[in-house]
């Protein structure tokens, strides 16, 4: 039976959302092994002027736990 961990995880960019999410899993994957999905909770974009200047996502990123790791 396998088990799965959640995490929740805030990214921002200044490029895009998708940008946040792809450098966020992307992060992640270096110090968590066996990722399994990911989640948009929320977005968000911060505005100045009459343009989106800043990205937000929260992320649920979802693992596995492998029981027989040393």
């Amino acid at each position: 039976m396998g088990i799965e961990k959640h995490l929740r995880i805030t990214a921002t960019s200044t490029v895009s959302w998708k940008d946040a999410i792809v450098q966020a899993v992307s992060e992640a994957s270096k110090t968590i092994d066996y990722l399994t999905s990911v989640k948009i909770i929320e977005q968000k974009a911060k505005i100045e002027g009459k343009r989106m200047t800043e990205y937000f996502v929260e992320l649920d990123l979802a693992f596995v736990i492998d029981r027989d790791r040393d």
